[in-house]
């Protein structure tokens, strides 16, 4: 059984001798007396570390042509680093803190690379294959910056610089939708059921112009700004912390997405039980065996009775259960029924990739009055884009990232390294925004893509070949 678990999750996986026998990795290095006599790629870390953070500087507040843009060139500049590499120094690099990155491959990578190949598959069958390239060439960019932030995120200097940003633009995004709240602020689209007794109040969207869409770009900024009160050593950045959970949580609650709210309900509860996890093997006996019941069971109650108490929020919550009695629910559940029957005309492969060729095809198939834009939960989107072959790939890529991200926690507990944090909210933030995913598609918007690429790449910084796990 051990044996099949590490055959599924590609764990025993022998990467460097896979990739110095296979013919991908030959090109690799051609460029490296180049780089050696360059003055400026003696800051190729750094310059590629300026374009990632550019990418989560302006994401909130940029038209997509800029991102997409940007992460156009995160890949060039990848491909670069990538022929230029000094194939010597790699076993050189996975140890110490301030080393230059070299290109590691990961399971991780391999399961990406099997999906990106699955949709150009996707895309060669489409029924509109022009309209599926569209989604094609978008899906290449997010791929184009995963690779580039998996690469220069291995270094933990690094790492802290783009969280640091992360969190610091996010808490921006916040404080200006909290201004909304108190100001008032007029929606831009239909978000509340007219005949619901929240019709009248205000869900804050910031600079995203959507609240579901802040709501699924707040969920990570609140594991993450958790994760930096443990991380960030100095009080003042402890404060700052404290500081951006409160505000991000605020600002995700005002959203009043039901959706987001899942999301952070399952981000909390994975975030607080890889905690309890990390800080066992201090606790006493006693505490070992009852602080996960404690502390879970009393974050429930916390939850029951602010339901209980906050009517705007009781409204809400008791809406999830209303089913058709809902507006948005009935609508939800009309698209599925449509989404369900694109499936099954087209099960195999699917579609095609991106939002072009399903608005096409969809009003083919869609109930009257119930137009859309996506399959309103990713697990569907996924299905009719790449059908049963690309979406079981998809369920393969999140086992294989949540495994190496619990094997990779294991090391870094056993170590004390404090950059494990990182990781538990990483995995936490991944896990929260599957079950936002669950009702809504906002996950393919390019604010909260680059997040979910983000804590993919970030897991994948992690990974160390099994020869030099116990040499760091």
């Amino acid at each position: 059984m051990s044996s099949f678990w590490q055959s599924l999750t590609l764990s025993s996986l022998a990467f460097p001798q896979w990739g110095s026998a296979s013919y991908l990795h030959r090109p690799i290095g051609m460029l490296r007396h180049w780089r050696q006599g360059s003055w400026l790629m003696q800051w190729a870390d750094e310059i590629g570390t300026g374009l990632v953070m550019l990418v989560f500087g302006l994401v909130p507040f940029a038209n997509n042509a800029l991102t997409g843009v940007l992460m156009a060139a995160a890949g060039g500049y990848w491909l670069l680093l990538t022929l230029s590499d000094d194939v010597g120094a790699r076993q050189g690099s996975l140890g110490g803190n301030d080393r230059r990155s070299t290109g590691v491959m990961t399971p991780i990578h391999l399961l990406v690379l099997l999906y990106w190949g699955i949709a150009i598959v996707a895309t060669a069958m489409s029924p509109i294959k022009s309209a599926a390239l569209s989604g094609l060439l978008k899906l290449t960019l997010y791929l184009c910056l995963f690779v580039l932030m998996a690469r220069v995120l291995r270094s933990p200097r690094i790492r802290n610089w783009v969280l640091t940003l992360y969190l610091h633009v996010s808490l921006v995004v916040s404080v200006y939708g909290l201004q909304q709240w108190f100001s008032g602020a007029q929606a831009l689209a239909t978000w509340v059921d007219p005949e619901s007794p929240l019709s009248k109040t205000t869900r804050v969207f910031s600079y995203l112009g959507n609240p579901n869409l802040l709501a699924g770009y707040l969920v990570p900024a609140v594991i993450f700004s958790v994760a930096a009160v443990f991380a960030w050593q100095r009080w003042l950045p402890k404060a700052l912390a404290i500081t951006m959970v409160l505000v991000n949580v605020a600002c995700l609650v005002l959203t009043f997405s039901r959706g987001g709210w899942i999301g952070i309900v399952v981000s909390l509860f994975a975030m607080g039980t890889l905690l309890l996890h990390w800080w066992s093997i201090y606790l006493p006996g006693f505490w070992r065996r009852w602080a996960m019941p404690i502390v879970l069971g009393s974050a429930a109650a916390v939850v029951i009775l602010a339901v209980l108490v906050v009517d705007p929020l009781r409204d809400r919550v008791m809406s999830i259960f209303a089913g058709r009695g809902d507006s948005s629910n009935n609508y939800r559940i009309n698209v599925w029924g449509s989404v369900i029957e694109m499936i099954k005309d087209r099960p195999v492969i699917g579609i095609g990739p991106g939002n072009s060729v399903f608005n096409k095809i969809y009003p083919l198939y869609q109930r009257p009055k119930y137009s859309a834009l996506s399959a309103y939960s990713i697990y569907l989107e996924a299905l009719v884009e790449a059908g049963v072959i690309g979406f079981t790939c998809f369920l393969w890529l999140l086992l294989v990232t949540l495994n190496l991200g619990w094997s990779q926690l294991q090391r870094l507990r056993s170590l004390g390294d404090p950059q494990g944090f990182w990781l538990m909210a990483a995995i936490a933030s991944l896990l929260g925004m599957m079950g936002h995913g669950l009702v809504d598609t906002v996950l393919y918007r390019p604010e909260v893509n680059t997040l979910w690429w983000l804590t993919i790449a970030l897991i994948a910084s992690f990974y160390r070949p099994q020869s030099t796990t116990l040499a760091r």
